[in-house]
């Protein structure tokens, strides 16, 4: 009895948690055409260019240009009831078994058909002979020599023993892109790898410092730069122990120190001065460098009279469209099978043409807004331009914010002013020194650096004189933002740009 009395609050509490309860919750969940289309939205113009020739490539019902005459046989074959010759794509075998009694009796393997033809290399006009003729790809190509292979021709012409020539080549190949060898030990490292002597390294060291360019291979910047001099000479004492004992110094353009403690002119420090600025701190700089990126417009800004005129930039992107041949084929009595795997190819492509529809629509209706908001910086230059943030634009096109975001990421548009990024046009504000209207901080910048360029080298600005002549140009701002932005435009305090000849 007292038993059953200790397992009554027991069996209660677990009825209590086997309770069953209906509970309602709203979430939201993207389908896989939600994320493509979010996907093409942040894509600038050229990363959607190979996105479209990849799904083509994947999809069979999508075709565009270089589709088209292939499409036309097919789909006339297709209105004439008959088979496309897929003897130019496959092997005569393979046609037959898909185009034999199985088309007679109306039961195709379409899997198999699509495969084949997905799958077939396109047809060419050009002659055997004359496709001979055209080179690879690879041998239209030329590319820029690196500083590893610079080196590495200059070691082959050495006269050297094997083992130098091993320490040398693996010295190479732990440069850095500056030309540095980089690491805690990195002598003590090569050592260990190839199990020779650490002497034995800092030798064939020394010949590859004074293999072109010189200075190569150092381990800090001193020791650059005294290789230089060495190499020249040796005939710049003076410069060779500014180098050693006093690069800090220099750096902060604190001669008055250098001159008191080796008891010698300012006029000798500056001499030397010029010596060491002739050394190249940075030997792979010409080497192994990327070429030039060129930007491509993903839109285009045209003024015409008084007004400007938006024209998306869709030069070179694939005219899609879906494959006549595809959407004829549900209507002629393909199994179920077959007639499901067609339907998930043309939903596919319609989708994907839709979905670009929509993003260059929004992507218009972006820059569209941009121009209206700053109108005045597209007018008279980017001392006019305005305050803008993501919000002010979604509201304007009854978009959300994050989908302004994606479409100004990593796009440009070509305007009279120049090329810009859409990020460009959207600046927090800085205050007015009467009160009036904000001024845009990419404006700000650019007067900062105006007033740069236009100062005495002899007596550069400080951070406070830039925050004084901004006040006359109704700007005010504190001269930590100042040192901010000036930081940001990669320009250095006034004391490292006082010129001293």
């Amino acid at each position: 009895m007292a038993s059953s009395v200790l397992l009554k609050p027991q069996m209660l509490e677990l009825r209590q948690n086997l309770n069953q309860s209906l509970k309602q919750q709203l979430q939201l969940k993207m389908t896989p055409q939600l994320q493509q289309a979010i996907r093409l939205l942040q894509l600038n113009r050229m990363e959607l260019v190979d996105a479209i020739h990849a799904e083509i490539e994947q999809n069979p019902a999508l075709e565009d240009d270089a589709r088209l005459e292939r499409s036309e046989i097919e789909q006339e074959a297709a209105l004439n009831g008959e088979r496309p010759r897929l003897e130019e794509h496959s092997e005569p075998d393979k046609a037959r078994e898909v185009s034999g009694d199985a088309d007679a009796a109306g039961e195709i393997d379409w899997q198999q058909w699509l495969d084949q033809y997905n799958s077939s290399p396109p047809t060419t006009s050009i002659r055997r002979d004359a496709a001979e003729d055209i080179p690879n790809l690879e041998q239209t190509l030329s590319a820029t020599v690196t500083l590893q292979e610079h080196l590495e021709h200059q070691v082959g012409e050495l006269q050297m023993y094997d083992d130098d020539r091993e320490i040398a080549l693996q010295i190479i190949g732990a440069l850095d892109e500056r030309g540095y060898l980089t690491g805690e030990r990195p002598t003590e490292d090569i050592a260990i790898a190839l199990d020779r002597s650490v002497d034995h390294v800092e030798r064939v060291l020394n010949t590859i410092q004074r293999l072109d360019p010189v200075g190569v291979a150092a381990r800090c910047l001193t020791e650059c730069l005294l290789v230089q001099l060495e190499v020249r000479g040796g005939k710049e004492p003076l410069a060779a122990k500014l180098v050693t004992k006093y690069l800090p110094e220099l750096e902060k353009r604190n001669f008055q120190a250098i001159a008191r403690t080796e008891e010698i002119e300012v006029d000798e420090i500056i001499a030397a001065l010029g010596v060491i600025r002739s050394l190249d701190p940075r030997p792979a700089r010409n080497f192994g460098g990327e070429n030039s990126v060129y930007i491509t417009p993903d839109i285009y800004v045209y003024k015409i009279g008084d007004d400007y005129e938006i024209v998306l930039n869709e030069d070179g992107l694939p005219k899609l469209r879906i494959a006549g041949y595809y959407k004829n084929a549900l209507q002629n009595g393909i199994n179920r099978d077959a007639r499901k795997y067609v339907k998930e190819k043309l939903d596919s492509a319609r989708w994907l043409i839709s979905s670009i529809h929509r993003r260059q629509q929004t992507i218009y209706k972006v820059v569209e807004s941009i121009l209206k908001f700053q109108r005045d910086f597209f007018d008279k230059g980017i001392d006019h331009l305005k305050p803008l943030i993501l919000r002010d634009v979604a509201q304007d096109i009854d978009m959300h914010e994050s989908t302004v975001s994606r479409v100004t990421s990593n796009k440009y548009v070509h305007t009279p002013r120049g090329i810009f990024e859409l990020k460009y046009f959207f600046s927090s504000s800085v205050g007015s020194a009467s009160g009036g209207d904000d001024v845009a901080s990419a404006s700000v910048k650019h007067r900062i650096r105006q007033l740069i360029e236009a100062e005495n080298p002899k007596r550069p600005m400080s951070d406070q004189a830039i925050v004084k002549a901004l006040e006359k140009d109704d700007i005010k701002i504190a001269r930590r933002t100042v040192a901010k932005y000036r930081e940001a435009m990669g320009i250095l305090s006034s004391q490292k740009r006082r010129k001293i000849m």
